[in-house]
């Protein structure tokens, strides 16, 4: 899967990309709602090595990677979680030299939009704490909406943690 906008590629993650992807992964304050937080290089390696070969194989997750055209750089990523044939889930991570440009809502937008038109999906869901206010402001800037609030049913970090349900189906994208 390979999209494209004005100023980002986006591309299944490969395995020359570990040191731009462990630049950013490996700061811990800046992804402190992620669940992965590579502490070494050898990390990033078997986390790539992990991923499907195959893209929309219903019941993995596939990460791809938003590269910044101008500057050829990976400045985030994006993974995919294939729920059935139907639905997906998603998740995003952006360096945070390159935050609150614009550059979050570009890639998913593009990247939700595939999903929908090319790959006909149905519905598209986040997982967000809380406490992420900036996913929060993402995610309904994109137009998901609120759909659950899931009181401490997530064991994250060694603590029971809430879990907040956004999503969109493509009837509403569309006319989005």
């Amino acid at each position: 899967m390979h999209v494209a906008t004005e100023r980002l590629a986006i591309r299944p993650i490969q395995a020359g990309d570990k040191d731009q992807l462990f630049a950013y992964r490996s700061d811990a304050e800046t992804n402190q709602f992620q669940g992965w937080i590579p502490a070494s290089l050898e990390d990033v390696e078997r986390f790539i090595d992990k991923q499907p070969t195959v893209f929309n194989t219903p019941d993995t997750w596939f990460q791809l990677v938003i590269v910044e055209k101008t500057k050829d750089l990976i400045i985030g990523d994006i993974g995919i979680h294939f729920i059935g044939s139907e639905q997906f889930e998603f998740g995003i991570t952006i360096h945070k030299q390159y935050h609150q440009q614009g550059y979050a809502v570009e890639a998913l937008r593009a990247v939700i939009t595939h999903m929908f038109n090319d790959l006909h999906k149905h519905r598209a869901t986040a997982s967000i704490d809380p406490e992420n206010y900036h996913s929060i402001r993402l995610v309904e800037r994109l137009g998901l909406r609120k759909e659950a609030h899931f009181k401490e049913s997530l064991f994250f970090k060694g603590r029971w943690v809430d879990d907040l349900v956004y999503a969109v189906l493509k009837k509403e994208w569309i006319s989005n």
